[in-house]
Parts: structure tokens; C-alpha cells; sequence
């Protein structure tokens, strides 16, 4: 039997252990993942693109253990009642290929980026930032604000989103958060004022320019983490030619990243050498960083185990026949259908 995860399975461990341990637990499955990272198969994600957006499957694999993930980038979407990002995923055994859980990944991929953005930038930011700018006020927002905040102690948000009733939203969910303040902004770059950390996370499937070098002051981190895909960015091409740039995968973000709209020699850093101790993340103080956030297979695995790891140990989900149990695993027609279904109905009956 599989365990199945819905959201509401998500909501009641997200609320039993609260937002703020859910975020380290996460983000300490990720790092012990990152670095296994010479272990697992890795493969950029599989997209298929539309004009109004594009639906992805990403996988990755250790010895042990095969996850894939499901997920959508719709930007349109809220027009019509839906999410711009929706996700499922499951995880199975490598050895028998027997799927262990099915889960939704919607909120889980929210908590997931959230938990990554903080990983790294604890590793690239200045070790005193206290300051950060968010930039984008949708879905992944409030995730976001809470991992800088409970993860590595920003106290001070300034706000911008090009729609107003989005920072007013993220305003009212977390308006009672503990030491938080919260400063809504009138655009880009006064948000960006003074800031010791930026994050970007955007929808549109657009080469816009959300960032751009004259926002930029020495010694930032920049979170890039807006939905990404080719053709769409957030970072004048200025502001990462004058900083040191680091990345989950390279191969997926030379598609899809900040750093698809730079030539193939641009020097990137892996993000899992930083976490491993086997190169230097920021090097000075006034030195700007980036981490072009794409989203990578490998941190849906850890969110996955992550989950199984919690339902088993909560007793949360319920339990799916995904694939047959059969006393005779040779005999999947006998055993599923039984041997007199095959004239069990007339020619036609069906159809009648």
C-alpha cells in the first residue's frame, strides 16, 4: 500500500509542528542532500512550454530512492480561480520501484523554496543582514518572509508588488509574526533602499527587468527566485556581470535561470561545493551575490522524504492500492479480473 498525502495532510503537520520548525526540519533534509549530491542522478527538469505557461517533471534519484515531481507555472491562473503553481509528487523505492507515498506538492514546493532560499543565503549573505526587500508579494511570499525571518533573523521587510492588493494581503497574514516589521514600498528600487538581502519572486513569463544595477548597493545577496523558465528573468544582465553568481544545477539554469540571458562563458558556482566546504561562498563583505533560484529535483526529493519520514512518524495520509496486491504476482489478469470476465459479457453489452 502507498501512503497518500493531500493538502490538508500538509496544513495539519504544517500547524502540529508550526511554520517555523517546518522550515529548519526542511532545510536541514535539504542540505543533507545537497551534500549527497555526487549520489544522485540528476537530469533538468522536463517542461513543456506553452504561450501562457508550462507544465514540468523533475526527477532525481539515489540508490535507494527515485522522487519525481508534477508541477505547473501558470501566471494567468488566479484570473480563472486557480493557483499559478500547482504540484503533486511521489516517491518510491529504487530497489523494487514500489511507490512508498504519493503526496500533493503545492504548498509542500512553497515551504521547500522557501527553506532553500534561506539555505543559501545563509552561506552567501552577510552574516549581520537584518534588512530585506521582497519584491513580488504573490503566493510564495509570506513563505519566503517567515524562512528569512525564523532561519536567519531578518526583522525588517520592505515591500513591493506592482499590485497593491498583493502587498496588502501579505501584510494581513503576517501581521501578528513576533519581531517582524513590514514597510510597504512604492516600487523597486526604494524597496530595495538600504536592503542587505533582495528577493524576487514574479510571475511573469517576461525578459523584464525588476532589478537593475543602479538598485544594487555592495555587499547585497540577491534571492532571484520568480518563476522561471526561458524567456523570462528579473535581473538587468549588468547586475550579474558584476557579481558572483551561484546555482543549483547549471544545466537547468543556463535554460531557464538569470543566467540564460548571459554567454555560455559566464562563470557560475555550484551552490552544493558552498554547502560541502569545498569552495567559499561570499569572500567579502562588499561583495554582491546571487543565487539564481530555478528550483532543482533534488530539493522536491528531500521535501518528499521529509514528508514520508513525518507520515509515518504522525500517522498521517491514508493508505492507496496504487498498484495491485496480488497473491501471484505473475498473474495480474487472473488474479485482478478473474478468469471469467473475459466472456463474462456479451458482444455489445457494454456499448448497450
Amino acid at each position: 500500500m502507498t501512503t497518500f498525502l493531500a493538502t490538508e495532510d500538509v496544513v495539519a503537520l504544517t500547524r502540529r509542528l508550526g511554520i517555523e520548525q517546518t522550515l529548519r526540519q526542511m532545510e536541514a533534509y535539504i542540505k543533507a542532500d545537497f551534500l549527497r549530491w555526487e549520489a544522485f542522478d540528476k537530469t533538468a527538469r522536463v517542461a513543456s512550454h506553452s504561450d501562457i505557461g508550462v507544465i514540468e517533471l523533475m526527477p532525481a534519484a539515489d540508490h535507494e530512492l527515485y522522487a519525481f515531481k508534477y508541477v505547473n507555472g501558470h501566471p494567468s491562473n488566479p484570473q480563472v480561480g486557480l493557483p499559478t503553481v500547482m504540484a503533486f509528487g511521489a516517491l518510491a523505492e529504487v530497489s523494487t520501484g514500489k511507490p512508498l507515498l504519493l503526496s500533493e506538492l503545492t504548498l509542500t514546493t512553497a515551504l521547500r523554496t522557501a527553506a532553500t532560499s534561506a539555505l543559501a543565503a545563509r552561506v552567501l549573505a552577510r552574516p549581520q543582514a537584518r534588512v530585506m526587500a521582497l519584491i513580488g508579494n504573490g503566493s510564495q511570499s509570506e513563505f519566503q518572509a517567515l524562512a528569512f525571518h525564523y532561519l536567519l533573523g531578518i526583522d525588517t521587510i520592505r515591500l513591493y508588488d506592482v499590485d497593491p492588493g498583493a502587498t496588502a494581503k501579505l501584510r494581513l497574514n503576517l501581521a501578528q509574526v513576533p519581531g517582524l516589521t513590514l514597510v510597504a514600498c512604492a516600487s523597486a528600487a526604494e524597496a530595495a533602499q538600504g536592503a542587505d538581502i533582495i528577493t524576487t519572486v514574479t510571475a511573469d513569463k517576461t525578459n523584464a527587468i525588476i532589478l537593475d544595477a543602479s538598485m544594487i548597493e555592495p555587499g547585497m545577496h540577491i534571492n532571484a527566485v520568480g518563476g522561471d523558465c526561458p524567456g523570462k528573468t528579473e535581473l538587468a544582465a549588468d547586475i550579474l556581470l558584476g557579481a558572483t553568481t551561484f546555482v543549483e544545477f547549471e544545466p537547468q539554469s543556463r535554460i531557464e535561470g538569470e543566467i540564460q540571458q548571459m554567454p555560455a562563458d559566464y562563470t557560475v558556482q555550484p551552490l552544493w561545493e558552498v554547502l560541502a566546504g569545498k569552495r567559499a561562498g561570499r569572500s567579502r563583505t562588499d561583495e554582491i551575490t546571487v543565487f539564481d533560484s530555478v528550483g532543482f529535483a533534488l530539493e522536491d526529493y528531500a521535501a518528499l522524504r521529509f514528508l514520508h519520514d513525518q507520515a509515518q512518524a504522525h500517522g498521517l495520509g491514508v493508505k492507496l492500492e496504487v498498484v495491485p496486491d496480488l497473491a501471484d504476482p505473475k498473474n495480474l489478469f487472473g488474479e485482478a479480473l478473474g478468469a471469467a470476465s473475459a466472456s463474462a459479457a456479451p458482444a455489445g453489452a457494454l456499448a448497450a
